[in-house]
């Protein structure tokens, strides 16, 4: 089993039923015990809940009498999924070997002699009838020659010896390495059988919009939408932007907490430039027709769901390809093949090596290059298109969280447009996809920001987008309306906060001799007079504590105390109350933003106030933390 991570260390939407189906409290603790599995867990130690996904199953399945035939091995994107993937899979083999091998030994085995004899004997005349085709396929993953594939690189490898150097090769770069990298042997993954046949037909002219997308799982819902609000000001360092979704004509419910997803294009230059250096420009709007290989060695090849029979080239590489993606090992393996210029080849054959690790990476992963970027960094590769329909993973919704329930009939969320250095033009920026592309909808009737919602503006200029609802999650209020709250929201991280102050607000004015618990926020952002969002509504009557924080404002100088520069600054800084909340009023504390930095320092920032005023070393307040995420007192709405 390969089980990835999502949300808050749950496990991916396709293994949900699963397991479900597995927690169910009246199966017998002996249902699995005829199982024999391995599970590779994917993670990223980033987030709190690392691999939890594939801890979720791998002890569940144990509890029910399951046995590991091969150890579970835990893949930390952090630091390149391929360390551990890598050897877990070169591992394996050898495990499904001696497994199988045990199997067979152990019909008809009786004396140590004929144990003996059989361990020496092909693994096929000591396993049972019914194992053989399961030896047969384990015997096809053999994955190339490797003679053949070592005599290719010495060859490589003199021919790039004997090439002049160059001053510039004394850099290493995305195009050039250094000793030893340069000068070694390269163990490089098996080429992936290539298994698409692409015909492209001259277009009759059929229209196709947003409504063509992919299907989805969950039910897509085409809205308007009715307002763009700028709320920061043109001095501050990120844009904030709000928008306004009109839902008034769609089912869709929501409550504090929830979050959805935006189906968005990619930007229609950088396909323009794809396509243009692929030489397919001139055939952008021909029909793509996908067949599976007839002589193909790809088990159990399938036609990529994500992409739409019939659709057009320019269309594919709009709605359904993630052209942005960071290319895989084996994708650069694949593009090496196709590349005529010695040093260019073996320079992608050294990136996907795993001599070229820390080039890998440096130069593709931590600068998120993507196939363009390649494709212009490389002239020599020609990758076909079928090669790229392979290889270019399903173009993801984003998601974002709601951040109004004023009106049932207006959604609300807030984003920075996110700028990224182009990884080819050193003076340009690249915007997020999606952030960039709502940008450039909303450019035409954006509003300054008034902390208010005018008029809306005219429904001839309302461009109308995709949303779809995400898979229901526990970040919200508590059901005990006297329990206290202390939100943790820096940025656009206070959205999903709006809503609860907003529903707090509703019951208060409802239920007036109400019992209500406190409510503390702590806000961060860079300028006090540039980037504090929302900052009127939040000075409202249902927040009891209001704890801001300005990272870049110098410190007035009547103040003797240095300010909380960061909102873990002042966690600490109001250490006793904090302790207080969590451990002996039974408070709940939600954290949402940045998980690379923020959630990880709050997290530390957290342990360090329960060990202070819990009187206990470290350990004990992490186990303390571990517990409030059991009783989801501890939530996380996170994003990398």
């Amino acid at each position: 089993m390969v089980v990835s991570t999502t949300g808050t260390g749950d496990p991916p939407d396709t293994a949900r039923k699963f397991v479900k189906e597995i927690h169910n409290k009246t199966l017998p603790t002996d249902f699995f015990a005829h199982l024999w599995y391995g599970l590779l867990g994917l993670g990223d130690s980033e987030y709190t809940y690392f691999c939890n996904g594939g801890k979720v199953i791998d002890k569940r399945l144990q509890e029910l009498g399951a046995q590991h035939f091969y150890d579970t091995g835990h893949a930390d994107d952090c630091v390149g999924l391929e360390l551990v993937v890598e050897p877990w899979i070169d591992g394996l083999w050898p495990a499904l070997t001696k497994h199988f091998k045990s199997l067979g030994g152990q019909e008809d085995m009786s004396d140590s002699d004929t144990l003996a004899q059989a361990s020496d004997a092909p693994l096929s005349m000591a396993m049972k009838p019914e194992l053989l085709h399961i030896q047969s396929q384990v015997e096809l993953l053999s994955l190339e020659d490797v003679g053949k594939r070592d005599s290719e690189l010495q060859e490589q490898n003199e021919t790039n010896k004997n090439q002049p150097s160059r001053i510039e090769d004394f850099d290493s770069s995305l195009v050039n390495s250094v000793p030893p990298l340069s000068q070694s042997s390269l163990s490089i993954p098996a080429v992936s059988p290539e298994y698409l046949e692409v015909y492209l037909q001259e277009s009759l002219g059929q229209d196709e919009n947003q409504a063509s997308v992919p299907p989805s799982v969950d039910p897509i819902f085409q809205v308007p939408i009715s307002k763009a609000v700028e709320l920061t000001t043109n001095d501050a360092i990120k844009t904030t932007l709000l928008l306004e979704l009109d839902i008034s004509k769609v089912e869709f419910s929501h409550q504090p907490g929830d979050s959805f997803n935006v189906i968005c294009p990619n930007s229609g230059s950088e396909v323009e430039d794809l396509l243009q250096r692929l030489q397919l420009a001139d055939k952008q709007a021909h029909r793509v027709i996908l067949k599976i290989k007839m002589d193909t060695k790809k088990k159990g090849a399938s036609l990529p769901q994500h992409v739409p029979e019939g659709s057009s080239l320019q269309f594919i590489f709009t709605w359904c390809l993630e052209i942005r993606a960071v290319p895989k090992k084996a994708f650069l393996r694949a593009l090496s093949d196709y590349t005529s210029d010695a040093t260019e080849k073996r320079r992608l054959q050294e990136l996907c090596s795993k001599q070229g690790a820390a080039d890998y990476n440096r130069f593709i992963r931590d600068a998120s290059v993507c196939l363009l970027d390649l494709l212009l960094t490389f002239p020599s590769c020609q990758p076909p298109l079928n090669l790229l329909l392979e290889h270019l993973p399903k173009l993801q919704p984003r998601p974002y969280s709601c951040a109004s329930l004023l009106h049932p009939d207006k959604l609300h969320f807030v984003f920075n447009i996110v700028e990224l250095p182009s990884n080819t033009t050193a003076a340009s920026l690249r915007k997020g996809v999606c952030t960039g592309w709502l940008a450039t909808l909303v450019a035409p009737f954006l509003q300054p920001n008034t902390e208010v919602l005018t008029a809306d503006h005219s429904d001839a200029l309302a461009p109308e987008i995709l949303i779809s609802p995400r898979a229901t999650n526990s970040f919200h209020l508590p059901d005990d309306l006297s329990a206290p709250i202390i939100m943790v929201g820096p940025g656009t991280g206070v959205a999903p906060f709006v809503g609860f102050l907003q529903h707090r607000e509703k019951l208060q004015e409802q239920h007036p001799d109400g019992n209500f618990g406190a409510m503390w926020l702590f806000f961060g952002c860079r300028h006090k007079d540039r980037d504090y969002l929302f900052r009127h509504f939040l000075k409202t009557g249902v927040l009891t504590h209001l704890k801001v924080s300005f990272s870049r404002d110098a410190a007035p100088e009547e103040e003797e105390e240095a300010p909380a520069k960061y909102v873990q600054d002042n966690l600490q800084h109001h250490s006793q109350q904090v302790a207080r909340t969590l451990l002996q009023e039974n408070g709940y504390i939600y954290v949402c933003g940045d998980a690379k930095n923020m959630a990880k320092d709050v997290h530390d920032a957290l342990v360090e106030i329960i060990s202070k005023e819990a009187g206990v070393d470290k350990l004990e307040a992490m186990k303390t933390l571990a517990t409030l995420k059991q009783e989801k007192r501890y939530l996380q709405d996170i994003w990398s």
